[in-house]
């Protein structure tokens, strides 16, 4: 999923789901962060603090990114959740929609509401969660489930995505469409493209291990959006039972598919654009009310507000340390990201019995 679903639509679910526009906004702004959280290490102080950060996010494309270790303790935990089912590590390490990972994972975050940074828990938990979804049936360990020999959607769809790949791959032959698909990746869903990220889409796709695949996603990101609803209004009258919650009221959920189904630009920066101008217009009954804006980095950004940083990474900046850092979204969004992993690295995972790191 993309800041479209990430920011835009979990907004509209904070907001419905019983929370303040502030508060919704933190856990939007948490939920699209752990897709632009991309520089890791200490960041220091001029003072000699130091604070430890772990990236949520690589900076390359998931198809340009194989380092499978590395990707082992940043896509499984964050992108491609594990569904634990299965007899072997590699359909185990497959994410599946609502698995008992998934579940266990939201049961772990709605259990900190009393933490000064649960909204950012909540949220990081959240794009996790939905991505279990969008990204099902492929893994965030390397993987022949990753690797495609054929990928089928919409005529247009297909044949955009395929020069857009071609162009990053000046090595291979023009017309060699099934081994660019087959080779471009075992990590992720890169060689399915944007696929699994366009609520729209229809498509179908062979992996390397002989299956053939139908997805439609706007079922899914729907059900994805309900359930998430349904963790919103959990949090918000501090319960564990998120599954039993009424979730998306009936109206807001005819409009969300409207609005899913008709946005069909490639660019999600636009779809973006179109999701906050159609909530701002009263599409999606029950609110009525403009998006706030969204900063991943630069002036304005949590970084920024919480370090006064203002470069694509540390650069040679050394802020200096004052207590006010402790109470940023900097500070919080990244201590959620640390506990986060650890929980579901060294906790759930292991429990059904998924060792990674």
């Amino acid at each position: 999923m993309n800041i479209d679903f990430h920011y835009g639509v979990v907004y509209v679910i904070g907001r419905l789901g019983g929370l303040s526009k502030e508060d919704a906004r933190v856990v939007a702004h948490a939920c699209q962060y752990v897709d632009d959280a991309t520089t890791p290490g200490l960041l220091r102080f001029s003072g000699g603090e130091t604070f430890e950060r772990f990236a949520s996010a690589h900076k390359m494309f998931d198809y340009k990114n194989a380092d499978n270790d590395q990707n082992r303790i940043v896509w499984a935990p964050f992108h491609f959740l594990p569904g634990a089912e299965g007899d072997t590590l590699e359909k185990k390490a497959l994410c599946r929609p609502n698995s008992i990972v998934a579940k266990e994972m939201v049961k772990h975050a709605l259990a900190q509401k009393k933490a000064t940074n649960s909204l950012h828990r909540l949220g990081v938990t959240l794009h996790v969660y939905v991505d279990t979804w969008a990204h099902q049936g492929f893994s965030g360990t390397e993987s022949k489930y990753n690797k495609l020999t054929s990928l089928v959607g919409d005529q247009h769809d297909h044949q955009t995505w395929l020069e857009k790949l071609r162009s990053g791959l000046q090595t291979l032959e023009e017309n060699a469409e099934a081994v660019t698909l087959d080779l471009i990746s075992g990590l992720g869903h890169g060689a399915a493209l944007h696929f699994p990220d366009m609520p729209w889409a229809k498509w179908k796709y062979t992996n390397a291990h002989k299956e053939t695949i139908e997805r439609e996603n706007l079922p899914d990101f729907i059900n994805a959006a309900d359930m998430a609803c349904k963790v919103v209004q959990a949090f918000c009258a501090g319960v564990w039972d998120f599954e039993g919650q009424p979730g998306l009221p009936a109206q807001a959920k005819a409009d969300l598919i409207k609005l899913l189904e008709s946005n069909q630009d490639h660019d999600e920066k636009k779809r973006f654009e179109v999701v906050c101008s159609s909530v701002a217009a009263g599409a999606i009954s029950g609110l009525h009310e403009p998006i706030p804006p969204y900063i991943p980095k630069g002036e304005g950004s949590w970084k920024a507000l919480g370090t006064g940083i203002t470069s694509e990474d540390d650069g040679d900046e050394r802020p200096a340390w004052t207590p006010a850092f402790e109470e940023s979204d900097y500070r919080k969004f990244h201590d959620a990201v640390k506990e986060h992993r650890f929980v579901v690295i060294q906790e759930i995972l292991p429990a059904n019995g998924i060792r990674l790191a």
